[in-house]
């Protein structure tokens, strides 16, 4: 092997390295599942002043309105763009914000069954009637929007070269509150969040002889996952709401002593 190649392959080893070391790099190992930690918005809410009683809202649905599908890239078979639980992430948001105390509605009909067979058993006493929700949310996922800006840079020398590729999309909801006693909706909030993906690649490809290939590849790609940039946008909507709510007098904070 010639001086030339050795330092061609060792020129390429340096780009190969200095891609594992950004903050994105290639994983080492498998880790463990855990629980998600509470985002700073969230934390706001939690850490801020909150109202004496939460408030009963009921959600029934907070879906996907995007109609979007994308192919997978293992086959040719496609799946929903956005996700499909977004009445989940919702409810889940509204509990963990302090403010609201969510009400199971998109369970209904399991919980009226469960209801039903616990009163037929005459041992047990009747069940007290449901509790009543004075808002109701309702909303969904209204516009994911693919590449929004994208472009990449690159550079190749004597058979050495690296590129970079970068994507940005973007997902739009609607999140409004809805007086139950009037029918009349009190407020209602936009949000939108940025999703960004990113391929970095490099490469060796050079001729050693004629019959004779030297070749050496790497990379890696990052996607921010939709799910959490759902759940983000989801939660600025729910602090946006009560602070709009607060603004407008339909609710309070408690005040302290």
């Amino acid at each position: 092997m010639t001086t030339r190649l050795w330092l061609s392959l060792f020129g390429c080893s340096l780009l190969l390295s200095g891609c594992a070391n950004r903050d994105h790099g290639m994983p080492v190992s498998q880790a463990p599942a855990k629980l998600d930690e509470i985002s700073t918005t969230l934390r706001q809410l939690q850490q801020g002043p909150k109202p004496k009683f939460a408030i009963p809202v009921s959600v029934y649905a907070f879906r996907d309105q995007t109609g979007q599908y994308k192919q997978t890239e293992s086959s040719s078979s496609f799946s929903t763009a956005v996700t499909q639980g977004g009445t989940a992430m919702l409810t889940q948001t509204l509990l963990q914000s302090g403010w609201f105390s969510p009400l199971e509605r998109e369970g209904l009909q399991n919980l009226l069954t469960e209801r039903k067979i616990h009163s037929n058993n005459k041992q047990n006493k009747e069940l007290p009637s449901l509790s009543e929700a004075r808002l109701l949310l309702e909303g969904g996922i209204v516009a994911y929007d693919t590449n929004l800006n994208s472009g990449g840079v690159g550079a190749e020398y004597f058979g050495i070269g690296m590129s970079e590729l970068y994507r940005e999309d973007r997902l739009t909801l609607y999140l409004r509150a809805v007086d139950v006693h009037t029918g009349q909706v009190l407020l209602s909030v936009s949000a939108s969040k940025k999703v960004f993906s990113q391929q970095l690649r490099t490469g060796l490809f050079r001729y050693v002889s004629l019959n004779r290939l030297a070749e050496m590849e790497a990379g890696y790609s990052t996607n921010e996952p939709v799910q959490y940039c759902v759940q983000q946008a989801l939660e600025v909507a729910v602090q946006s709401l009560v602070e709009q709510g607060q603004a407008k007098g339909f609710w309070q904070a408690e005040r302290a002593g």
